[in-house]
């Protein structure tokens, strides 16, 4: 912003000084100018004095001088020739000098030529339009600094605000063309920050009384297991029958501790579960657009082949952003998991639905591992030392679902590929 005001400031010392210089300027073209204007009245008067009688010279070689008239003195001369004489001549300036013969006065030479007060008109103008100029640079500037510089600087102090968990400062919506939608996105993510921020808080508050009271509950079995276990090691129980009831009692109390761990998954698995789907209508093209934008440069950069085949466009049933996020989610993958040579996607229709076909070369897995890879917290060997908690295509089969959708994987002969199906 410091910087743009001084922009401004530069911009109104250089008017001044164009101001201030120009008057100089033509200052200095003026006195040129009527040295040379009475040049040209000699050079006339000498040629007329060396005819000894006047006749309108031939005007076309002089710059400065328009017209020449001739006032004689003579008793035939009327008022009227007086007065025409020494009429004005539309703005031009002149000059009058006397004509001798010898001593004899033969009259009077009018030379009317381009002089100051012309310049001083030029002057002016030019003078105005230089104002009007500054003053629309100037407003330009002024509407910049006002209408867009302004409201980013502000915008650009909450991303910062945001990170720090600084949730609850919100921002004053305004009509301002550049600015209005995205401040009032700004003040969506903060609120879906927020909330998920007590969400998160709500659910990390119930995760820890589940797991105290899993961790009280799971001591009594626990507890039991050893004791029927160090029974049995000392040699305490002298009859079958009461090893087979330990035994037996060893196995309920596990069954039991199982059976706690299952609600831990499940409750986990809930929670990783609980997403916002809004379903709506919305067209493909719209959607690959979004894709191709996101990921053209990145495959770019990473030299991946990426192309989307030729496609019919269609109003399709879904959530457009949790689209979104499970397309991006499998080219995640094919960017870790692939080889790094094709990402293609296709587009067709099939028994009235839309199907969305994401392809990528790479290493194919086992039959076995594919059988599990929507499972959660499934990772096949492909994935060893690369980053990833086994949950992404676990959560896109859910949100397909969702959906009202489908999702399912091939394995081809030089790669993977994953089709997503719309309703």
């Amino acid at each position: 912003m410091k910087k743009f005001d001084k922009v401004m400031a530069i911009v109104i010392a250089i008017y001044l000084i164009a101001s201030l210089w120009l008057p100089i300027l033509f200052k200095g073209m003026d006195n040129k100018s009527s040295s040379e204007y009475k040049v040209e009245i000699n050079r006339i008067f000498l040629g007329l004095a060396e005819g000894g009688s006047f006749t309108k010279p031939d005007l076309a070689s002089y710059k400065f001088i328009k017209s020449v008239s001739f006032l004689p003195e003579s008793p035939a001369t009327s008022k009227d020739d007086i007065d025409e004489f020494y009429k004005s001549a539309n703005g031009l300036e002149y000059e009058i000098k006397p004509w001798y013969d010898g001593n004899k006065l033969l009259g009077y030479l009018r030379f009317n030529y381009v002089g100051l007060n012309s310049d001083n008109s030029i002057l002016l103008k030019v003078e105005f339009v230089l104002f009007i100029f500054a003053v629309i640079i100037i407003s330009v500037l002024l509407y910049v600094r006002n209408s867009i510089l302004k409201p980013f600087n502000i915008l650009s102090e909450m991303p910062y605000q945001l990170s720090k968990g600084n949730l609850k400062e919100d921002i004053k919506e305004n009509k301002n063309r550049y600015f209005g939608k995205f401040v009032w996105g700004i003040n969506v993510l903060r609120e879906n920050l927020d909330y998920h921020k007590i969400k998160e808080l709500k659910l990390e508050k119930e995760k820890k009384l589940l797991m105290l009271s899993i961790s009280h509950d799971i001591k009594t079995p626990l507890n039991t297991i050893k004791l029927y276990a160090k029974a049995i090691e000392e040699e305490v129980y002298d009859t079958n029958e009461k090893k087979v009831l330990a035994a037996k009692q060893i196995q309920e109390k596990s069954l039991e501790i199982e059976n706690f761990v299952k609600e831990i998954v499940k409750t986990s698995s809930e929670d990783i579960l609980e997403i916002e789907v809004k379903n709506s209508e919305f067209y493909l093209k719209n959607l690959i657009d979004r894709v191709i934008v996101t990921y053209k440069e990145k495959c770019s950069l990473k030299m991946i082949d990426f192309f989307v085949e030729d496609y019919s466009n269609k109003l399709v049933k879904g959530d457009f952003d949790r689209a979104l996020e499970v397309i991006g989610n499998i080219i995640e993958n094919a960017f870790k998991y692939g080889d790094g040579k094709i990402i293609r996607i296709s587009l067709y229709e099939e028994d009235y639905c839309q199907l969305i076909k994401i392809f990528n070369s790479g290493e194919i897995i086992s039959q076995n591992e594919f059988n599990h890879i929507f499972d959660s917290f499934y990772r096949a060997s492909n994935a060893k030392d690369k980053p990833g908690n086994g949950l992404g295509l676990y959560i896109c089969k859910h949100i397909m679902e969702k959906m009202d959708g489908e999702i399912f994987a091939e394995c081809e002969r030089d790669g993977m590929s994953f089709t997503l199906v719309f309703r």
